[in-house]
């Protein structure tokens, strides 16, 4: 056998003999197809054992392109689906996922390196380098703290939401329906520190930005489209796409080759256009309740992906209400004037009413809105007042 092959095929047995300790001893997961188990670990798809947050066998780890801003904190995002089924593609929307599905997303934050850090302190940070633990198998415990794990159920009538909260221990996760508000203190890498409540939303707030049709008000998962999964992931056992990983492992049926497949930018990519991260960080951040469907269907104003740049996305578009949350500026957007477009104005603000989103965060995103600010300062183009 050559070289190269001879150390893939012992790489590969490395990997599945680390996984098979880690699954040790972890009861296989569990669907509940009606009511509301109380524990995180009733359904055994992650759980905080032998120091580390472990993924069951079957539980697929994914990323997106650009992720949703969560008040700087990061996401363990996972699938896990029941034997001899599989999602069916689309191009453009959510993939149609079967009955039995369990997507799970747990949100955690790097711990700060200081020793002296207080109990509430967390990194606030995108280092990605940081070593939460080995390549697809969880959560290095001593290196992040944990702040809650949400649980998207595709049941026989439906998709359900439901949200549980880690304890002080780290060692569990509890039924959390009614939400919850951790007040925590994210911390800079150059120590300067900032003080916010983390909300976790109540079960019945899911809806705000999950409802794929505001008429209906049907729920259904945001992330695993093909434009944001359409990337690498270092798993386990080697990088590899992640449309074609979900193929492979019999996820996924009717996916093109990844070079087909649409593909957002990556917000934080200096590679990418100005234009295609903006257009992405607005997408993922936006556009699930800006679209002709969404819950801001009313406002005119539409930031999804396939939006044209014109006064569909803004530009020169007055807006359809007055208030605070025009912060008197008038209009969503003013090429080549940030500073006086409505737009940054409520992305910047933490205030009820007037910041944008109006749930799922506590704290200014200063790179999201510097991001968005200078996309609108490189655009041209003049906004002519009617009286």
């Amino acid at each position: 056998m050559p070289k190269k092959m001879w150390m893939r095929e012992l790489l590969l047995l490395l990997a599945l003999s680390c996984l098979a300790a880690c699954h040790r001893g972890m009861e296989p997961v569990a669907f509940h197809d009606e009511g509301y188990p109380a524990k995180l670990s009733d359904w055994h798809v992650v759980e905080a054992r032998d120091g580390v947050l472990q993924l069951n066998e079957g539980v697929v780890p994914y990323e997106l392109n650009t992720p949703l801003f969560t008040d700087y904190a990061h996401k363990l995002r996972t699938i896990w689906m029941p034997k001899g089924v599989s999602a069916k593609y689309s191009p453009t929307d959510t993939f149609d996922f079967p009955v039995g599905t369990i997507i799970s997303k747990t949100f955690f934050y790097p711990l700060p390196k200081d020793a002296a850090r207080n109990a509430t302190d967390v990194a606030g940070t995108y280092d990605t380098s940081l070593d939460f633990a080995a390549p697809g198998q969880g959560l290095n415990l001593a290196n992040v703290h944990l702040v809650e794990t949400r649980l998207l159920i595709r049941r026989r009538d439906g998709w359900v939401a439901i949200p549980y909260v880690w304890n002080a221990d780290q060692t569990e996760a509890m039924l959390a329906r009614t939400g919850d508000v951790q007040a925590l203190t994210l911390v800079s890498d150059s120590g300067e520190r900032e003080n916010f409540n983390y909300v976790v939303p109540d079960q019945s707030q899911c809806v705000s930005c999950h409802a794929h049709d505001w008429n209906t008000r049907a729920i259904q998962p945001i992330g695993p489209k093909a434009r944001h999964l359409n990337r690498d992931y270092r798993y386990a056992d080697g990088d590899e796409n992640q449309l074609a990983h979900l193929m492979r492992v019999g996820y996924l049926t009717g996916a093109p080759a990844p070079a087909d497949a649409p593909r957002n930018a990556n917000w934080m990519d200096p590679h990418a256009s100005l234009d295609a991260r903006a257009r992405a960080y607005l997408d993922i951040n936006c556009g699930h309740c800006h679209n002709p469907k969404g819950a801001a269907n009313t406002t005119g104003l539409t930031l999804d992906i396939a939006t044209p740049e014109d006064r569909h996305i803004g530009i020169c578009k007055p807006p359809t209400a007055a208030g605070q949350g025009t912060g008197d500026h008038l209009f969503d957007i003013v090429p080549g004037y940030p500073d006086d477009s409505i737009l940054p104005y409520r992305l910047s603000s933490t205030e009820p009413g007037t910041m944008m989103p109006e749930i799922g965060r506590s704290t200014m995103h200063r790179e999201g809105v510097a991001l968005i600010k200078a996309w609108i300062a490189a655009q041209s183009g003049d906004c002519v007042v009617l009286h």
